[in-house]
Parts: C-alpha cells; structure tokens; sequence
C-alpha cells in the first residue's frame, strides 16, 4: 500500500483511537473512583499533556528517523499498551478500593496518581503519529501546509468517530475493556501496511485477547453479583449480599442507590423509609407522588406495598437501571409508570399537580447541580398542590453538612417552611411544604400512622430540625456542587488517615 494510502489512515485511526482511548479510559475509572468532575479534569488534562509531549518527540523523531517501519512500530507498541491497560490497572483499582475502604487518603490519591501515569505511553505514543507522518509525506516544501492541514483534519475527523463510537456503541454492547483491547487491535492492523505482512501477528495476538473471559469488574468481600452492564450514562451493578439483600450500585459503587430488603419487606433500614411518610403529609392514601431519579425502584416498591391506591411517576434516565430494576429488585408494579428522561426536564413540561415530589437523582458522587438550584425548586413548588411536599435525598460523607445547609437555604427560599433530618451517616431528607408547618405539627401527623409506615414515621420524627431563613443559596448561575461534595469527601478521607 502506498504511503499517500496508509498515513492518512494510521493518522485517522490514531485520531479515533486517542479520543475513544480517553473515553474509554474514564469508563475504565469510573467502576473505582466514580465519574465526577474532579476525574474527568484530570483525565482530559493529562491527555491533553501527554498529547503535547507526544507532538514535540513525534516531531523530534521523525526528523531523525523518516523512516515509515519506524512509525509503524511506535504505533504497535502504543497498540500493545493500551490492550494491556485493562489488566495492568486492576491491582491499582484494588488498592484504591482498600485505600477508601480504610480512609487513607494518601493511598487513595496515589492510587489515582498511578492509575493516570498508565495512560502516559499509550496516549503520548498516539501523540507521536501526525508530526511523524507529516514529515514523511513533505516532498515538497511549497506543499507542506497543504499537507500539514490535510492530516490534521483527517485526524480530527477521526477523534470525531472515536468521540460518538465506544460511548454510543461499543461500550454498551461489549463493554469497557474489550472496547478499549478492540481499538488496539484496529490501531495495531493501521500500522500493519508499514512494516509488512509479518507484523500482522501483531493484531491477531491482541485479538486473540477479546476473547480472554471479562469476568465481573469488581466484587465486594462475600458478594455475589448478580447483574452487570455497562450502559451510555454508566456501570450498573446488582450485587446479592450474604444475607439475601440485593443492592443497586452506579460507577465506583460506594453508595447504595436501591436496595431491596433480603425479606421482601417494605423497610430497608435506609433513607429511603422516610419517603413511606410522604402521604400521611400530603394528599393521603390516593396521593399522586413523581420520583426523580427513580434508580432500582425501592422507593416506588415500597409505597406500592404500603400505599395501594398511591400513583407514583418515575423518572430515571437510564433504561438499563430501570430493566435492572424491573428484574432484580421487584420495581415493576400496575401503580408506576416509568419515564425515561433527565428529570428537570421532564418536570418542565405539563405535568402534574403532584402532592409529593421525591428528588433522589444522584451522578455520583453528586446531585446534579440543576436539581439544587432556586430557578429548580420554584419548578417544583409549581407543579405541587397547594397542600404538596418535596422531599430531597442529600449525600453528603459524615461530619460535612455543607452541601446540606446550602441546599436547605435553597429549598427555605422558596418554600414557607423546611425541615431537615440527618437519615445514618451518609444521608440526609430535606423536605420543603407549601404551606408554612413546623416540626410540631409535622411530628403530629406522622404520629397517624400504623404499620411498616408507623416505623418509618417514628424514625423520621425524632430527626426532624427546622431550617431558618437566609444563608447563600444555589443557582443556576452559581453552584458549586461539584467542589463542595469534592472537599468534602478529601475531608473526610483525611480525618480518618492514618495518623491524622
């Protein structure tokens, strides 16, 4: 194959490869250390640095090597890499998972340290390719522009496809790891056309990889997984317990997004109970409740088991959390309907009045910040009735109420009267009403219960504290979510270090 056919295509697919590679590589991390922002800058931050070290050595080397079997053999080894990255990382991913596990924030952070050094030679190498293969297409210095410009769009055009690709396609359909050895394989056939026909061996061994068994991505000690995908938003995993409860978990796994009771009760011991309650403040046994961030359906199973005749709308934007939650975690029932969209926006449309509105949507580790903000909560109060609540899940780690405090000054903004409860050590249940009640008279109507809901209800009352007015708010404009929750969970590692 001439060299005016196969650069432009080693450009292309570096291009493809490099992007997916990132994208990849952020799914990669997501199971461990979650999919927040402070992840996501340090992953495009070091590409982008270890691109820049790769357009400088590319350009140093090949005016020193202009030689096409040499660039075909940098590109083979970075395909090599990069297949190697699923196995190599998993003994870091093990030591970050105990490193969280004990709070040591110095293991934890070097375990992330380690994880982003990995991708410096398969990501710098890919850096490599376009100065390289520019120099060896220059056969006239009038054209050099020319070609420069050429390979650099036909790079782009090529991170365009490894943009959409793996994260609409092939991640889903086969999953992170394979995704990331099948790039490999398709960067390793790329290079073949420069170096011969025996370097084809190259992509049949990384290929012969695909079919290595994937086994689960992670397991907690005496775990059983029962589920386990990879969706377009994120991990999902259904794990059993020792005990029989089955438990919903998202990305790096270190919250609890559904649970179902290894009984088959109603009461899960968590959060979620506080929601049981919601009737008995609201609209009754007939109540009309919307849950966003619907999730396993441990919130919708619950008022269906103990509320009948309560119609209950949830939304949640990922349909593999949903079958997951349809198949595993008995969801399904005739009083829920499901909707499959970003909760703001489903709650901007004709909808409603609804008595009661449970806001539990969670990327971990945070709230999204557009369901924290005034222009949000004054979206609410105008789809409640005039009687309705909502009622908040707020995560934060033990001893950081920040993130808490802001949202409750938030919510009092809008609403005539806040009450808020501490719900274990990592939850907290803010609720705002529509009409202007204290904790007195909340604690009076929860007492009218029987039943699962009378234990819920007693729970819930003894925690309940009043929010004040004033303090800073969240908006659309300022809210800085993602930073607090960030300090907050440091703090909390750094509080429980060794020698701290």
């Amino acid at each position: 194959m001439p060299l005016r056919v196969c650069l432009p295509l080693l450009v292309f697919v570096a291009g493809a490869a490099t992007l997916a590679a990132e994208l990849t590589g952020a799914r990669l991390l997501a199971p461990w250390f979650g999919a927040s922002n402070l992840v996501w800058a340090n992953v495009i931050g070091l590409t982008l640095i270890y691109l820049s070290l790769g357009y400088w050595l590319g350009g140093k080397a090949a005016d020193r090597w202009p030689e096409p079997r040499v660039l075909g053999g940098v590109v083979i080894v970075a395909a090599i890499s990069l297949a190697i990255l699923p196995l190599a990382l998993t003994p870091v991913f093990r030591a970050a998972q105990g490193a969280f596990a004990d709070l040591s924030a110095g293991a934890f952070v070097a375990s992330f340290a380690g994880t982003m050094l990995m991708f410096l030679v398969p990501v710098t190498l890919l850096g490599t390719v376009s100065p390289w293969a520019i120099r060896l297409s220059v056969t006239d210095v009038r054209t050099a522009g020319s070609v420069a410009g050429r390979l650099y769009a036909i790079s782009t055009m090529g991170s365009i496809l490894g943009t959409f690709l793996p994260v609409l396609v092939l991640i889903p359909a086969i999953g992170t790891r394979r995704t990331l050895i099948l790039i490999a394989v398709v960067l390793a056939l790329a290079a073949v056309p420069l170096l011969g026909l025996r370097a084809v061996a190259a992509p049949m061994v990384l290929a012969a990889m695909l079919a290595l068994p994937v086994g689960t991505t992670k397991q907690e000690p005496g775990e059983r997984v029962v589920f386990e995908a990879e969706s377009p938003y994120q991990y999902v995993q259904i794990a059993e317990a020792p005990d029989g409860r089955r438990m919903l978990r998202l990305n790096e796994g270190w919250a609890l997004h559904s649970v179902l009771p290894a009984d088959g009760g109603t009461l899960t011991g968590g959060y979620w109970d506080a929601f049981l309650t919601l009737p008995l403040l609201t609209g009754g046994p007939d109540a009309r409740v919307a849950i966003l961030g619907n999730a396993g359906g441990t919130t919708a199973r619950s008022l269906r088991r103990t509320w009948p005749q309560v119609r209950v709308d949830g939304v949640e934007i990922d349909p593999v959390v949903t079958d997951a939650g349809n198949r595993y975690l008995d969801m399904a029932g005739d009083n829920l309907t499901i909707h499959e969209a970003d909760a703001r926006f489903w709650l901007a449309g004709d909808r409603g009045p609804f008595d009661a509105i449970i806001v539990d949507a969670y990327r971990q580790p945070y709230i999204p910040f557009h369901l924290s903000t005034t222009e949000f909560f004054g979206q609410v109060r105008a789809r409640l009735t005039p009687a309705g609540v909502v009622a908040i899940n707020v995560g934060t780690p033990p001893g950081e109420d920040a993130v808490v405090g802001r949202i409750a000054s938030t919510m009092r903004s809008i609403f005539p009267a806040v009450l808020s409860a501490r719900y274990g050590e990592f939850n907290s249940v803010v609720l705002g009403f529509m009409r202007p009640t204290g904790s007195t008279a909340t604690r009076a109507r929860l007492a009218l219960s029987a039943g699962d809901v009378a234990v819920a209800a007693q729970r819930l009352s003894h925690l309940l504290a009043p929010v004040a007015p004033g303090g800073e708010v969240f908006t659309d404009d300022h809210a800085p979510v993602e930073q607090m929750t960030d300090g907050a969970i440091l703090d909390y590692l750094n509080r429980g270090a060794p020698g701290a």
